[in-house]
């Protein structure tokens, strides 16, 4: 089925139509991002956090990486999001903790800290995205993964990985031996 085809039979509209409306957003990816289709991709993005909240992260990669590409790669600023971990490694909760600009985010290890107390987390996953759509990390970003580490150290959290968000790729600092 094409996505012209697709968007026809969701919005039951004819084809001529749904090709019109697809061509004005750009695409797919532009209609899905639009004000008109922010229902559908709430549930999507609901859908697809149910299949990450209470599973185990190491197990699942794929699952934890497919939900925030999906929630984070079209953010037109960088949010900075903490996934928190009990101690069998299953995903308690995720929080988005920091909002910046097109291409920075103040982060504030010490927030981090005291939300892994309040959530009674063992270990935690820090993610963020770059609009710019690419993946490599910044020197900022080993700095600031540094320091949350240091701090979540004195209270017995571990990070176990940072991952960077792009267009259709990320970075994991743990992959790349870089925690």
């Amino acid at each position: 089925m094409s996505d012209a085809e697709l968007v026809a039979k969701v919005l039951r509209i004819k084809l001529d139509k749904a090709q019109q409306i697809l061509q004005a957003h750009g695409g797919l990816r532009g209609l899905v991002n639009s004000e008109r289709m922010a229902s559908i991709k709430e549930i999507m993005l609901r859908f697809l956090k149910a299949d990450v909240i209470n599973n185990n992260f190491i197990r699942s990669p794929q699952a934890v990486s497919d939900y925030l590409r999906a929630s984070l790669r079209d953010a037109r600023r960088e949010v900075f999001k903490v996934i928190f971990l009990d101690k069998a490694l299953r995903i308690k909760s995720e929080k988005d903790m920091f909002f910046g600009t097109i291409d920075e985010a103040s982060v504030h290890p010490r927030e981090i800290v005291r939300e892994a107390i309040m959530q009674d987390a063992s270990s935690v996953v820090l993610v963020h995205n770059h609009p710019s759509g690419k993946v490599e990390p910044s020197r900022e970003d080993y700095e600031i993964t540094q320091k949350i580490k240091s701090a979540l150290q004195t209270v017995a959290v571990r990070v176990l990985d940072h991952i960077i968000v792009g267009e259709n790729a990320y970075f994991s600092f743990s992959e790349r031996n870089s925690l």
